[in-house]
Formats: structure tokens, C-alpha cells, sequence
């Protein structure tokens, strides 16, 4: 493929011979970064440059509405366990990385001890072992709990006394936070830049044009999401949209004003994850009856936070997976729409993160405050069912009710598709199957609203779609050419999984893998 950048005022850029949905010979106009026109082929405007698509379906491009972009290009770039089988699999590549990478901290993430023959996760001694004296942070897939080496806990002064710790470096709720802090603090300005254009490289093949970045002083760091948005800013790509989690009484909401962010949540960590025991429950764990999880903050922060959120008209988030931190939250969401008046509540479209434990009067509540759902349909593939991690942590019967897709969507609740990757890896397409496919076939959503909530729903919970859709004329020509003929009906029923072949962000290319289609100016136009 051949491509003639000309970012000049003026140019026009002709999409020609696409399939758009399932109706094929049609042409899309672009002009200053946006859809001017559409129609049949025949009928087609002039234009400076033209893509040829061969005949190719073109949709939007997908919005990955749940992203942490440094750690994900860590795990792209470096130690990856996801596929690891066993203790002693995980310890082999660790052992490998050391011997590779000789200098600074080892940092890892995906193991899950789930189904491991051992039974049991990695420890600081398994650490040791193979590292010797080298700083090692290595984060359970749920990234809500790690094991770390000596090297690293002498490194963070007091952190045996804080909850969560363990002798053996399996660490939890606060001494993980501060664990995590120590471990991404030790990257370099070099390291995270490369590992976020790794991230932002990956997406754009994906067909991914934005990213919703959710940044905050446990995740990451003010530093990691300045550097990022700086460089989202000067190297085409997918759009990065910033979030930061940090509660408005510790001053969160002064960052979310400097940088111009979408929004002050997103991970704020009001609970934990099931994998790691950490998420709040209203009734305890089936496979550790003593304990139910824990809520990280006093409803009246969580009141506080909504109230100046939404009396400045910035977008609230917040991180709840066990059913006993989504009822919290929507308390105090309830308390400010009593005081302030649902009006302004719904204009903020306060986002939950990784909803996955709603009751009926959550939906209910969630649909009336235009409270968004951002949803990871991965963690059902690979934790749900009647058998998997959530049936071991929560018992069969709970288990099946989460992530009641379909429920929410036929309730009027917005939905938002996110991979939180490096959580589960970024893969659009194969989000929208998980939907589609849930392992309880009742809460499975239809095939184009899957779609339309991992493209147009992420525009939606970011309270910046167009009006009549993401391929209206006067919508930005975020747009994705797939490697297939067949139409989006189609492709969704085959679960096909078609290559990216040209990506457009803001009307420019930013990814042009090998293929059929070719970008040149055409003497006819």
C-alpha cells in the first residue's frame, strides 16, 4: 500500500469502493478530519487522494473504552505470564527475562495460579530463586494483588505494616498499591515511552482509534499520563483520552483541570477484583467464607467526590466489581442527585468500571442517572461459566449472574466495551464475540449492539459521540478498512476476526498493514 500523507488545509480524502455495513459500492468523503459525505460510488464527490478499498468493509474504528497503555506495553515488551501453566512454567521465564535483561527492576504481569497443578501462586522465595538480588514486581492477571522479591520490598520503608502484606511477597490492598507505586516508579522516561507507543502501535493494527487511559497515583503516575498524552499529541496514532482516579478531597480534580482530562475516575479503587478476594461483597466468598472483600473508602469521600464532580461538570468514575462497591457508589451518586437534582447528574454520565455484580434496582438506578457501564466481556470468557474462577470464588449460581450484558442493554443502561489490557490483551474483535458468546447464554448481547458499544459507545461514555452515529456526515473519520468483503452482518455471525488493513484517525492514516487497498490520487476525481 502506497500512502501520500498531505495534511494541507483542504485536502479531501475519498474512501471509494467500501462496504459500509452490508450495503457494498459505496464512497465516504473526509474533509478536515471529518465524514462530509456518503453515498453510492456513482455519485461520488472530487477528491485530492483516494483509497480504493477493493471492495473492503468499513466501519468505525473500535474505542478500547478501558486501557492502562504503560503496563500494557511493559507486557508487550517484556515479561508476559499470561500463558503460563504452572509455577514452574511462570519461574522459567522469569529465569529467562533475568538472563536477558540483566540491568533494573523485573517487572511482569498475568500469572494465575487458577488451575495451576501446584495449586497455590507464586511466592517471594520462587522469586528469590531466580532472581537473586534483583528488584521483582510480577502481577497476578487481575493486576489487584502481585508477588514481589526481597530486593523490592527492602526498597519500601514500612510496608510490612501495612494490610494486605504477606511474609511470603504476596501482597494485597494497600501493601500492594504501595508495592506497585515502588515497582512503575522505577521506570525510566525511555522505558515508558517505549512501551506506550508499543501500545499505541498495537491498537492502530488492531483497528483501535482511541483509547480511553485510566491513569491515577496507584495505577500509574501523573508523569506516566502527562508523557503520554504528549506523546499521543505529537506521533500519530490512536487518540489517547485521559482519566485520572484520585478522590476530589485529595485534589484529584486539580489534574483532571491542568490537563484537560475526560474525566476524575476510572480507577479510583473502591474495591478490589474477585480473583484476588479483594472485591466487596455483600455476602462472603464461597472459597474463603471468612472474609468478603473490602471497601477502600467512606461513602461520604465517595458523596464529596460526585457532588464537586458534578457541580463542575466533570465526569466521575469508579473502579467496582464486587456488588457491595457498585451499591456504595450508586448511594452516593443518589445522595447528590437528591441535593443538586437529577438533571445535573445525568449531564456528567458518571461512568462504573468493570460492572460486573448489578442487581435489577442497580440497573434501574444506573439507566434514570445516566450512569455508563464500561464492561470487559473478556473476564466472563475467562473467568465465568459454571466452572471457571468466578464459580470457584463466588459459587456457581453468582457466578452465572455476573455481567448480566444483556440485562443492562435492555434496561437502557449504556454500555462501553474495554479490554483493560494488560488485564486481558487488547483485542476488539474478540471483545465483541465474548459478548455476544457469554458463557450464561441469557446475558449475551445481540451481535451489532456488541459492535456499536466497542465503537460508538465508547464516544458515548466519553460524552463526546455525534448526535446521529459515528458515520453521520459532521463525525470525526475515526475509520477502520478490514481485510474482508463480506458485511458487518456477517462478519459478526462467523465471528471472523478480519485483518486491519488501513486506519484512519481524525480523516489521517496512522496504520496502512499490506494489502489490497491504495491510497493514490486519482486523475478521474
Amino acid at each position: 500500500m502506497r500512502i501520500e500523507r498531505d495534511t494541507g488545509a483542504g485536502t479531501r480524502l475519498l474512501l471509494a469502493d467500501v462496504r459500509v455495513g452490508d450495503r457494498a459500492g459505496r464512497s465516504l468523503l473526509v474533509v478536515h478530519g471529518r465524514i462530509a459525505w456518503t453515498g453510492d460510488d456513482a455519485d461520488a464527490p472530487p477528491a485530492d487522494r483516494v483509497v480504493d478499498g477493493g471492495g473492503a468493509l468499513l466501519t468505525p474504528a473500535f474505542v478500547d473504552a478501558h486501557v492502562h497503555a504503560t503496563a500494557t506495553g511493559l507486557a508487550l515488551t517484556g515479561l508476559d505470564l499470561h500463558s503460563s501453566s504452572s509455577v514452574a512454567h511462570a519461574l522459567s521465564s522469569v529465569r529467562a527475562h533475568v538472563a536477558t535483561s540483566p540491568d533494573g527492576i523485573v517487572l511482569g504481569t498475568g500469572w494465575d495460579e487458577t488451575g495451576w497443578p501446584e495449586r497455590r501462586g507464586l511466592t517471594r522465595d520462587d522469586l528469590d530463586a531466580v532472581a537473586g538480588d534483583r528488584p521483582v514486581y510480577l502481577a497476578r492477571v487481575d493486576v489487584h494483588s502481585a508477588t514481589v522479591s526481597t530486593a523490592l520490598l527492602d526498597r519500601i520503608p514500612g510496608i510490612a505494616g501495612l494490610p494486605g502484606f504477606s511474609a511470603d511477597g504476596q501482597l494485597r490492598l494497600d501493601a500492594h498499591h504501595a508495592a506497585r507505586k515502588a515497582a512503575y516508579g522505577a521506570v525510566g522516561t525511555a522505558q515508558r515511552r517505549t512501551a506506550q507507543q508499543a501500545t499505541r502501535a498495537a491498537a492502530a493494527a488492531l483497528g483501535i482509534g482511541s483509547l480511553h487511559e485510566m491513569a491515577g497515583p496507584e495505577v500509574s503516575s501523573a508523569d506516566d499520563l502527562r508523557e503520554l498524552l504528549a506523546l499521543a499529541a505529537a506521533v500519530p496514532g490512536p487518540r489517547v483520552l485521559g482519566y485520572w482516579g484520585e478522590l476530589a478531597e485529595r485534589g484529584g480534580l486539580d489534574l483532571v483541570r491542568e490537563l484537560g482530562l475526560a474525566g476524575a475516575g476510572g480507577d479510583l479503587f473502591c474495591d478490589g477484583a474477585l480473583g484476588s478476594h479483594t472485591a466487596a461483597l455483600s455476602t462472603p466468598y464461597t472459597d474463603r467464607p471468612e472474609t468478603s472483600g473490602a471497601l477502600r473508602f467512606e461513602t461520604a469521600s465517595l458523596v464529596e467526590h460526585v457532588r464537586a464532580c458534578t457541580i463542575a461538570g466533570i465526569q466521575a468514575g469508579f473502579h467496582v466489581i464486587g456488588d457491595a462497591a457498585v451499591e456504595q457508589v450508586l448511594d452516593a451518586v443518589g445522595t447528590v442527585v437528591a441535593e443538586l437534582g437529577v438533571a445535573a447528574v445525568r449531564a456528567c454520565r458518571h461512568r462504573l468500571e468493570h460492572l460486573e455484580m448489578p442487581s435489577a434496582e442497580v440497573i434501574d438506578r444506573m439507566r434514570d442517572w445516566h450512569v455508563v457501564a464500561s464492561v470487559q466481556p473478556a473476564f466472563d470468557a475467562a473467568w465465568g461459566g459454571d466452572a471457571g474462577m468466578y464459580a470457584e470464588r463466588l459459587g456457581r449460581e453468582r457466578a452465572l449472574a455476573t455481567n448480566p450484558l444483556a440485562e443492562l442493554a435492555d434496561g437502557g443502561v449504556a454500555l462501553a466495551l474495554g479490554s483493560d489490557a494488560p488485564v486481558t490483551p487488547l483485542d476488539p474483535w474478540g471483545g465483541v464475540h465474548a459478548a455476544v458468546d457469554h458463557r450464561t447464554p441469557a446475558s449475551g448481547l445481540r451481535p451489532f449492539d456488541a459492535f456499536d458499544a466497542a465503537t460508538h459507545g465508547g464516544w458515548y461514555a466519553a460524552r463526546a459521540e455525534h448526535p446521529t452515529g459515528p458515520l453521520a456526515v459532521g463525525a470525526p473519520a475515526d475509520l477502520a478498512l478490514w481485510a474482508t468483503e463480506e458485511g458487518l452482518s456477517r462478519v459478526l455471525a462467523d465471528r471472523g476476526r478480519p485483518a486491519c488493513q488501513l486506519l484512519l484517525v481524525g480523516g489521517e492514516p496512522v496504520s496502512a498493514p499490506a494489502g489490497p487497498a491504495d491510497l493514490t490520487p486519482r486523475d478521474d476525481q
